[in-house]
């Protein structure tokens, strides 16, 4: 886009500018428009758990617009804050809160190349950014004023430091596998069928995925690690003293915090954007045949990731109102004596298999790990920064057959 309004006469810095705003606003939408989605979901979801109705009156029988109703009540709510508050860092928490999910948001890729900012170190930047929530918590629980603000802001504070230990370790297993940290190109390495996706690379990967599950559902505080939110203790936790707009600052950041870490994983074990089937390349439909295949086939990974997505979050949700909440000593054993030792283990044993089993047991089932070096995607159109269509690629791709290789190392112009 910036290339674009660049040809159209703009400056260079006012068309960069300009495209930064759009995915900004694309990225607010997303998670503004899942909160209001998710939040019925939930509501829905918990009642038929429990066998009840859920929302039927406000937006039909379904109750469609029930979160939109609860979006108007909650501007229209007075921003009340308590006496003896800190004034700059209570108004100023929920907002650090909510950038910390919104900014991870940046360099997670939707489909090829739809990402708002491309980084060859993309998995870095989405779990360090991703931790930072956990400051706006905490200066929240601090800021209010309330002894049970605190404790909540206290317990979620150590809980996601170490939890995050183990979600590192079940991160680095498939940027181990791709050689790269770049999430498009360990989203491209999936491609093919399902046999490709890196939960099926070997028996580690497949355990370390519910390890990562596991950290992820404490990461983001869902049930049943919400401790920071447990209401026979805490009323509400960290956000007790909340209410009207900043409170929703808070449920937004949550619940886009969850899709976050589902699509994370979609890209990191469950191939990305590809499908199970590759049916863009049975039908002859890739990158390379076209800009409008190239589009077409671009919108088809959106849907796909946007819908591996949303089946974490409503997995989440699922895990909410079936488990029952732990105590905090628990949740801290399953963290230092289950998740990290497990998540060390399984590292350790993908290590080896790699080493001894690049190409799995059942040899040509899928692309083996590895193949393709950091790089290789990085020049326009795909294509490797210093070659040209008519230069050899072995250099850059490696391993598989020729047609293989030529076929990864093609792509149309963006």
């Amino acid at each position: 886009m910036a290339e674009f309004l660049i040809g159209l006469g703009l400056p260079g810095w006012v068309a960069w500018s300009i495209a930064a705003l759009v995915a900004a606003v694309l990225l607010l939408n997303v998670i503004a428009g899942g909160a209001l989605v998710f939040i019925w979901a939930e509501r829905k979801i918990a009642a038929r758990i429990q066998d009840r109705l859920g929302p039927t009156r406000t937006g039909g029988r379904f109750g469609w617009l029930q979160s939109l109703a609860d979006g108007i009540k909650l501007l229209a709510k007075e921003d009340l804050m308590p006496e003896g508050a800190d004034g700059l860092l209570f108004r100023l928490a929920p907002y650090v809160s909510f950038c910390a999910s919104f900014c991870a948001f940046i360099a997670l890729p939707f489909a090829f190349d739809v990402v708002g900012q491309r980084l060859n170190v993309g998995v870095f930047f989405v779990v360090a950014v991703l931790g930072l929530e956990v400051f706006g918590v905490i200066l929240a629980g601090y800021a209010s004023a309330s002894k049970w603000s605190l404790f909540g802001a206290m317990r979620e504070a150590a809980q996601v430091v170490s939890y995050e230990v183990p979600l590192g370790m079940c991160v680095v297993v498939p940027v181990m596998l791709a050689g790269t940290m770049d999430l498009v190109t360990i989203g491209e390495k999936q491609a093919g069928w399902m046999s490709s996706w890196y939960l099926f690379h070997d028996p580690f990967t497949f355990i370390i995925f519910w390890v990562y599950v596991t950290c992820a559902v404490a990461s983001v505080n869902r049930a049943p690690f919400d401790l920071a939110e447990a209401e026979s203790e805490l009323v509400a936790g960290f956000h007790t003293e909340y209410s009207g707009l900043r409170w929703s600052f808070f449920f937004m950041a949550e619940y886009g915090s969850m899709f976050l870490v589902s699509g994370l994983a979609a890209v990191l074990f469950l191939g990305g954007w590809n499908g199970p089937v590759p049916v863009a390349r049975l039908l002859g439909f890739s990158d390379g045949t076209g800009e409008s295949a190239a589009y077409v086939v671009r919108l088809v990974g959106l849907a796909n990731l946007m819908g591996k997505a949303t089946l974490g979050v409503l997995f989440m949700m699922w895990i909410r109102w079936t488990l029952p909440r732990l105590r905090i000593d628990q949740v801290m054993t399953t963290c230092l004596k289950y998740c990290t030792p497990i998540a060390a283990v399984m590292f350790a044993g993908a290590m080896f298999w790699q080493l001894f089993l690049p190409g799995g047991l059942f040899p040509g089932w899928g692309r083996p790990a590895g193949e393709i070096r950091e790089g290789w995607l990085e020049g326009p159109g795909g294509l490797p920064a210093a070659a040209s269509p008519a230069e050899d690629r072995s250099s850059t791709v490696t391993g598989g057959d020729p047609v293989e290789r030529a076929g990864l190392a093609t792509r149309s112009p963006r």
